[in-house]
């Protein structure tokens, strides 16, 4: 990624958070940083609201796409005194972390406004520290699944006018249509309002893009009740009978260890589980899942959305081929094709040193190969068999699934 010059000694980038309430709810410090600019930056409606008497610098709106701009903007302006306009607290999902990323954060100066979250909480009387915040911004409204549990508050930050009504539509089809919504407009300024309902007869009509949602998460009766750790039910998943089954699953992530911002790569991805569950433990986790088989790829995709990851990529083809290009993985799955000619050998060269993998198999051809591979990198080689109750006439009794090797290994380094 290229990078913009930083600016020279004494003259950083002066970044401005302005609120909803525009000129009028700035510090002096923000102010003068605005007044004494030689070129403004910022989105048109921030831009606006700047007085044309005291703010006399070039203005410069944001073009679209925007990250891509930045490098560039702030190499046409080098050696001026520079001042970028952002909504709320520039590093709270703000232009505030590009820039850091470009210029670097000793060449920034952040005049922070309290941020929307921080209004919203104001307003509900909910402790920042306890809500949770999932932005739908440029990003699909799919993700605020995974942060749906009985009891917790969530605040989403809206896209614009039709977000709302997306939001509800979304909670009814994952079991949240009792959920409380308050919608919170132009958080801060004159013309502040909110409406208020429930997911399943929200009907209210799209108001102003500027807003932020409320959910009071609340499960809906008979729902599928998903946890927050590895082993969700298998009846969370579309599947075609190619899925990793709730306890094995449970004990390969928990085989795997996944740490936040860490990437998978989960091979034979059949219903998506471990690559969903993986990315479904932290915001920041990240998956690739690699499966030959189109239909099934398509239904990983569905499944992915349906549970809050639509990040997770899903990769059309067979291994080893389909490996190639792909980043680099802090650990991998292996759920299928562990005989395929050279897979092991193509997973274990792209691993770095302290990476993981981990592989599951059912059949005698592929248990002999992970015994010959554990006899030479060590690691833990363990059965696992788990066994559910049955009617047995008028009695129970045990129907066994069947056992699952498992090879965990971390490679050390060379």
């Amino acid at each position: 990624m290229s990078s913009a010059p930083p600016p020279p000694s004494g003259i950083p980038v002066t970044v401005v958070g302005i609120g909803a309430d525009g000129w009028d709810g700035l510090t002096a410090p923000a102010r003068d940083a605005l007044t004494e600019a030689e070129v403004l930056i910022g989105g048109p409606r921030q831009l606006a609201m700047l007085p044309a008497a005291a703010c006399t610098g070039e203005r410069v709106a944001w073009p679209s796409p925007l990250r891509p701009a930045v490098p560039r903007l702030l190499a046409a302006h080098a050696g001026r005194r520079i001042a970028v306009l952002a909504s709320g607290d520039p590093m709270f999902y703000g232009i505030g972390r590009a820039l850091s990323q470009e210029a670097g954060p000793a060449a920034l100066r952040v005049l922070p406004h309290p941020s929307s979250v921080s209004y919203a909480c104001a307003r509900l009387g909910w402790p920042l520290e306890e809500t949770e915040v999932v932005t739908v911004v440029g990003r699909p409204v799919a993700r605020l699944a995974a942060a749906l549990h009985e009891g917790r508050k969530v605040l989403v930050l809206s896209a614009g006018a039709d977000s709302p009504r997306e939001i509800a539509a979304l909670l009814r089809e994952r079991g949240f249509g009792a959920s409380r919504m308050r919608v919170l407009e132009q958080l801060g300024s004159a013309a502040e309002r909110s409406c208020e309902g429930t997911a399943e007869t929200w009907a209210h009509p799209a108001g102003d893009p500027l807003n932020v949602v409320a959910v009071a998460c609340r499960r809906s009766l008979g729902a599928l009740r998903l946890g927050a750790t590895p082993g969700l039910p298998d009846a969370a998943y579309e599947s075609d009978g190619q899925l990793t089954k709730r306890h094995v699953r449970a004990a390969t992530l928990a085989a795997l260890a996944p740490a936040p911002g860490e990437l998978l790569w989960d091979i034979g991805g059949g219903a998506g589980s471990i690559g969903i569950e993986w990315m479904r433990t932290h915001p920041s986790c990240r998956a690739v899942t690699v499966e030959r088989v189109p239909v099934r790829a398509e239904r990983i995709v569905r499944n992915a959305a349906v549970l809050g990851v639509p990040g997770l990529r899903v990769v059309t083809g067979a291994a080893p081929e389909a490996l190639a290009g792909l980043p680099v993985p802090d650990a991998v799955f292996i759920g299928g094709g562990l005989t395929a000619p050279g897979l092991l050998d193509a997973v274990w060269a792209a691993l770095p040193a302290g990476g993981r993998l981990v592989a599951n198999t059912v059949t005698l051809e592929s248990e002999a190969l992970l015994a010959r591979w554990y006899g030479a990198h060590g690691g833990e080689l363990v059965k696992l068999a788990v066994a559910h109750a049955v009617p047995v006439g008028g009695f129970t009794g045990w129907r066994q699934a069947m056992p699952v090797t498992q090879w965990s290994v971390t490679k050390e380094g060379s």
